[in-house]
């Protein structure tokens, strides 16, 4: 897929999407002061809930899960959802708007495609990324960026299992190279996960916090390559290592 390029993988939600945007579809329903909260919870069971099924040997889309995560934080904040406005909801959670610095990364990716490939890697399905990146107000006019979509759909088990990792270096030809891959992702568990099985990672650091994960430590040293404020620093820093 790559041709001796480098392959830039990004992560979707959490990265190039905020999946805090969908608070103003939650207000909606709940309220403008139980909107914030509520989606920070809904994210939170999100990922939560992919953690516990790859444990258990299990798989169901993320489609299912973001379903399932969604009515776990409604429950435990003392409220309830219709089947009709989770229905809503899980629509608008397709329509989420993008990180302000976005857009710029994607179109210094758009002028150096001679040099990067870019590419969506994702715990979402075909379906549920594919409709994200075309109806995301932020993100359709930068869909030809991506000239592949790579998904958890072929070995149906969530990040940071190592076999979606393989299953990414094999989408696009880099086997024997994983470290000619860079993910860009916002997520510690998705840096420490790419990392162990051989890829380059670029942390986003929005909050400023710095590094505090340190998973990597039990299991070997691991950090992030890069870590960068926003995901337009990390495409400059990848691009100016790739010349």
């Amino acid at each position: 897929m790559a041709n001796g390029k480098t392959v830039i993988a990004f992560d979707l939600y959490g990265t190039l999407l905020s999946t805090g945007s969908i608070a103003g579809e939650l207000a909606k329903s709940f309220g403008d002061d139980a909107s914030k909260p509520l989606a920070a919870l809904w994210r939170r069971y999100q990922l939560e809930y992919t953690w516990r099924i790859n444990s258990m040997g299990m798989y169901r889309t993320f489609s299912e899960i973001t379903r399932g995560a969604l009515k776990h934080a409604v429950a435990e904040s003392g409220l309830t959802v219709s089947d009709e406005d989770a229905d809503r909801l899980m629509n608008a959670y397709n329509a989420l708007d993008v990180f302000a610095e976005v857009p710029a990364a994607l179109k210094t990716v758009a002028d150096n495609t001679s040099t990067i490939e870019a590419l969506v890697f994702s715990n979402g399905t075909d379906e549920m990324v594919s409709a994200s990146i075309a109806t995301s107000p932020g993100l359709s006019p930068h869909a030809g960026v991506f000239k592949g979509l790579v998904t958890v759909d072929g070995p149906k088990v969530f990040k940071p299992d190592r076999k979606t990792y393989g299953h990414l270096l094999e989408q696009v030809g880099k086997q024997s190279f994983p470290g000619h891959v860079w993910l860009i992702t916002a997520n510690p568990f998705d840096v420490v996960g790419a990392r162990a099985a051989g890829l380059r990672a670029a942390w986003v650091d929005r909050a400023g916090t710095g590094w505090v994960d340190h998973l990597g430590d039990v299991i070997g040293g691991i950090t992030p390559s890069l870590v960068v404020s926003g995901v337009d620093e990390a495409v400059d820093k990848i691009l100016q290592q790739a010349l």
